[in-house]
């Protein structure tokens, strides 16, 4: 019998095509909007998608194909889109499958430009019910005649919630119901939510699979049926298309991707644990701690808890000071590159939500989001008690 390939080496290989890019050991960037036909026949093949092949830049090059492959392999689905940016990818399912009328059943803590879109929905007729998603009965008791999706996030921004992924997709599965998850936070090499019943995977790859905040990229995983929906309806009418130079080096950053998650997740862990005794951290948000309320779920369905650390210093003040302290930890907005990235969430990504809204999800004045790098984490956690001694 074959043995299946680890992900270290599928990371480093997925993709390459040497036969049909005349050896070439990375794929080249096919700078072209416009592919030739050799006749009217093989033309219109192509254009009505019976025959394989490209005509137009925006639905697709073989750079981007290359990707596709990649990250379907490496997720273990059937087959992927991808493209502009995360939030293009969030919205291309949600526009490709639902209608007005329709209903998402959605977490109330979860990535804050997700939530704004889904509130935006209402005004084309979009309902969305917002939910505690550590209950996973509580799926279930939103559930109306005209829900058509659950949206999941785990673990979720910026709190490292996690959901019950096999427990969830049960529940849409007996009730004909679509399964979307972000998968950002943890990437295929620490979750495979297709493995657990899921039906779609999105990914922003401006996160851990470029890994080098240097690029702005999107990308949705699963059945072949739904991508081919998506790439269709989404990808063909509404223009988030991925550009070939962006696909590049979103394969570039895959390569090191196993090797870049066992640092984040080695230092996230240590970082969490220094966190969990400090006497000025008043709670400490990390799956791979025992404390964590959903550290049993995830051992069950990771394989590692992701490079994502957030904690509590307690007041809006205390949160500031902290973070204009540090000298090694960068203050920005993004997460998932090389470096260490902090931010105070409640003035920077979750600023933008009410007070109320804010209380629902969780996110607390004093709540810090620390996105942790691949440096050596004697040196981030030097930084940190530094700013702390300050604080």
């Amino acid at each position: 019998m074959k043995k299946e390939k680890s992900f270290y080496t599928k990371a480093v290989h997925v993709g390459r095509d040497l036969e049909n890019h005349y050896g070439a050991l990375n794929i080249p960037i096919y700078n072209s909007s416009v592919f030739a036909f050799t006749d009217v026949e093989q033309a219109a093949a192509i254009h009505s998608y019976k025959e394989e092949g490209y005509f137009y830049g925006r639905l697709g090059n073989p750079t981007q194909k290359a990707l596709e492959k990649a990250v379907a392999e490496l997720e273990e689905g059937e087959d992927a889109v991808a493209l502009a940016s995360g939030m293009a990818a969030i919205s291309a399912c949600v526009l490709t499958f639902l209608k007005a009328g329709d209903c998402i059943v959605a977490p109330f803590s979860m990535y804050s430009t997700t939530t704004l879109l889904f509130k935006e929905l209402n005004r084309f007729g979009i309902k969305v019910k917002f939910i505690d998603s550590v209950d996973v009965e509580s799926y279930s008791s939103a559930v109306c005649k005209d829900t058509k999706l659950f949206w999941i996030e785990t673990p979720s921004n910026p709190l490292l919630r996690i959901t019950d992924l096999s427990a969830v997709a049960e529940i849409a599965n007996s009730k004909g119901i679509i399964t979307v998850a972000d998968n950002t936070f943890a990437t295929s090499f620490n979750q495979k939510p297709l493995n657990f019943g899921v039906d779609l995977v999105v990914h922003s790859a401006t996160k851990y699979l470029g890994g080098h905040s240097d690029l702005s990229a999107g990308l949705i995983v699963g059945k072949k049926e739904f991508i081919e929906d998506i790439r269709r309806k989404a990808l063909r009418l509404y223009g988030g298309s991925i550009a070939p130079q962006v696909a590049w080096l979103v394969l570039r950053g895959i390569k090191t991707l196993a090797l870049r998650m066992e640092r984040h997740n080695y230092n996230a862990s240590v970082i969490a644990n220094m966190l969990s005794r400090h006497k000025k951290v008043r709670k400490v948000y990390y799956p791979g701690l025992t404390s964590h309320e959903g550290h049993n779920i995830a051992k069950k369905q990771m394989q590692g808890f992701g490079g994502m650390v957030s904690f509590d210093v307690g007041s809006f003040e205390a949160g500031k000071k902290l973070v204009n302290s540090l000298k090694l930890c960068i203050l920005g907005t993004s997460l998932g590159g090389v470096e260490t990235l902090i931010q105070h969430s409640a003035s920077m990504t979750h600023g933008s939500l009410s007070e109320e809204e804010r209380s629902k999800a969780g996110v607390t004045d004093g709540l810090i989001r620390l996105s942790v790098g691949i440096e050596d984490v004697n040196d981030i956690i030097a930084d940190l008690e530094e700013a702390f001694s300050v604080c």
